[in-house]
Formats: structure tokens, sequence, C-alpha cells
């Protein structure tokens, strides 16, 4: 393992994502772990968190914005924290190093192409990011150029000169995005090379990902995540359950080994469409996925009467919204497991639970993003008997 200092990033004051630098790794742990048992501690046990063996290069998706500085030369890294200042990134402490060097390789190649780089104040230019997502267990890479206008003149030859420098490269997309947002990616996209998605294997299943489905972007801490999540939802092969914010159906294809039948809930359409094929790839029989609002669902199915026995929640950082949590409560499943991005918002919504009757049994936090502020969580909460108090 590297030697923690200071200094190990150049870029770490202009950069501001990885506020922890400067700390060593058990301190970072160690805070990382105050900080969940001040937010959980009061509704029950807080377990140890887990931490990585090698906290580095562990993101298997890698982003790179394209501008030009000053004098005019093409650059390529990320947002200034709060701004839309591009700092220029020739390879980061997190990132995937392949991912890191492909992004480099494109920045030449941009300039030998003579790609016109998109401004954002004018709304002038071609090329906006490029976004590579590598399967860590496949070793499977997806690159995924992200561009204002559907035209891309040279476009073979580009893929050639790619793809001899990186022949692991398995698919390339180009997405369009013609608005004048802060959103990376845009709602067209066609395939340039290879199949347009790539796979992974993930908890003994494999699964397709495509350029705009979520998928956790630390493999390695996400089969421990997930394995937790599964193991703490007590399923003996008789439940119902429900995976609700299911992405690409990862854990609710975990999940369906050891129940009896899982109904998977994404808003996101190319999520769904992953999850539907995952499930076919893996001949996983008992999962059926629903393209909705994870709230509205619930809603739905709490107002036809339906019951689950087990809900797996994983909602975005804002956590969940009132509708999703009042028709959990009126649908009444025995365990809920909440897997969280954000311990505070995890901790409001268990205090909203805690008064409608569900008790939490304990928190388990991982740190799926070294370097970084932020703690991932599974936390279970078990409906209360009438007679306990």
């Amino acid at each position: 393992m590297k030697k923690i200092g200071e200094d190990v990033c150049p870029l770490r004051k202009k950069c501001g994502g990885c506020v922890y630098q400067g700390l060593s790794y058990r301190e970072q742990l160690d805070k990382k772990q105050r900080q969940t048992e001040k937010l959980m501690g009061k509704f029950g046990p807080v377990h140890p968190i887990v931490g990585m063996e090698d906290p580095y290069h562990y993101r298997n998706k890698v982003h790179g914005v394209f501008d030009r500085d000053r004098k005019g030369n093409i650059i390529s890294g990320i947002y200034k924290e709060g701004t839309h200042h591009v700092i220029p990134v020739e390879s980061c402490l997190i990132e995937d190093e392949t991912a890191d060097r492909i992004i480099g390789t494109i920045r030449l190649l941009a300039r030998s192409f003579k790609m016109k780089i998109y401004d954002e104040d004018t709304g002038w230019g071609w090329l906006r990011h490029v976004l590579i997502r590598r399967g860590f267990a496949t070793g499977q890479i997806m690159v995924v150029l992200v561009t204002a206008t559907p035209m891309f003149p040279s476009k073979t030859h580009f893929v050639k000169a790619l793809r001899k420098e990186y022949p692991q490269i398995t698919t390339i997309v180009q997405n369009i995005n013609d608005r004048k947002t802060s959103m990376v990616l845009g709602d067209r996209e066609q395939v340039i090379y290879g199949k347009g998605y790539i796979e992974d294997v993930l908890c003994q299943k494999t699964f397709r990902i495509s350029a705009r489905s979520f998928y956790q972007v630390n493999p390695v801490q996400t089969e421990k995540l997930y394995g937790k999540a599964v193991e703490q939802a007590g399923l003996t092969g008789s439940e119902t359950v429900i995976d609700a914010y299911c992405g690409i159906g990862t854990i609710g294809m975990t999940a369906a080994d050891r129940a009896e039948s899982v109904i998977g809930v994404e808003l996101n359409r190319d999520a769904v469409r992953d999850a539907i094929s995952n499930a076919r790839r893996n001949k996983v029989e008992n999962i059926r996925f629903v393209c909705d609002d994870a709230g509205q669902f619930m809603v739905k199915m709490a107002a036809a009467g339906k019951k689950a026995d087990v809900v797996f929640m994983d909602p975005p950082r804002s956590g969940s919204d009132k509708p999703f949590l009042e028709s959990l409560v009126r649908m009444g499943p025995e365990r809920v497991v909440y897997i969280s991005c954000d311990p505070e918002t995890l901790a409001r919504d268990a205090a909203w639970l805690r008064g409608r009757n569900y008790q939490v049994e304990g928190t388990w936090p991982y740190d799926m993003f070294p370097w970084t502020e932020h703690t991932e969580c599974v936390c279970l909460l078990s409906k209360r008997k009438p007679d306990s108090h």
C-alpha cells in the first residue's frame, strides 16, 4: 500500500473530492465510525465499520470533462467543487488507472482528429465529456463519448485508433447531450463499437451495465455490503420481497435465491431493461421488474392491499420520501433492510419509522468511498410485536 502523506495528491486542495487526504486510513475509518454512531447509535447497535485492504483506485466509473485552457490547449479533468471551472487531471488515486489512461489518450486523439471541444458558456463545440466504465471481474471496458450533436466525423478511424492503443475496450457508445445542463448524459445514444454495454460479476451473478444504468462504483465493497444486506433479511425461501430503487437488479437477484418471489422497482428505463436481461442471463425466474417511481409503486401496492415480508430499499442520497414510507408501514413487512449512502437521511427515516412500530436492530457501516466523507450503511429494521415496548 502506498504511504499516506499530507500531499499524496497534488490536486487535493483544488479538487475538493477527497476531503480526507492528509488523514491516515485508520483515522478516516474512525471518523466515519464516530459519525455513524452519533447518528444511528440512539436507535440500536452500530457495528464496526468495514474498510478496504487497499483503499486506492477503487472507482470502476471515471468521468472526464473536456475543455480548453487559456492557451487553447485541450484539457480533461473534473469540475472544481461548486463551480464549472475544469481542473486538469492526469491520474487520480481513487479512479481506475486504465480508465485514467484512456481519457488521456482520447485527449491526444481529440487534437489529432481536430475535434471541436464544447464550450459551456457559448454552447459551441462538439466533445463534452468522456465516461469510462470497467468491469473489475471481467476486465470489459466501455467508453462513452458525450457529444453536443449526433454527427461523428472520422468515426471509424477514431474507433480504430483508440482500440489500437486499448484492445481491451469492448464497447464504445456516443451519447448525445445537446442541452445546456449540468447533467453529464443526454437521453439519446448510438453504439459505435461493440454491444453497447459491458458485463461484470457481482455476488456470483453476471450483470449487464449500460451507459446510463446505476451500478455501484466500488465493486469490492459492494460484494460485502450486499452480502450483509441479504444475510440480515433472514430469508427462508418462503418470502415475498420488494427490492425498491433496484437499479439493474443487483440486490434483488442476490436475494432471489433465498426468497419465494422478488419484485424490483426502478424509475430508470435503461436500468430496468438491463435488470430484465440480467435475470434472464442468470436464469433467475422468481423475479420481475416494474418501471415506476418507488414511492408511487408502494402507494399502489398498499392501496391494493398487497403485502411483502421483506423490503430492501436503496434510495438516493436524499433518502426516501413520505409516500414510500407511509405505504411501507401500511404494507407492514416483518423486516426492512435499508441501504443508505447518507447516514443523516438514514437517521431521519429511521426516526420516522420508529414512531410507526419499526425498531432498528443494527447498523453496519461500510467504507465504499475511501478518502471522501461518505459512508454507506446497511440498517435492519424489524416490525415490533404488539406486546413489545
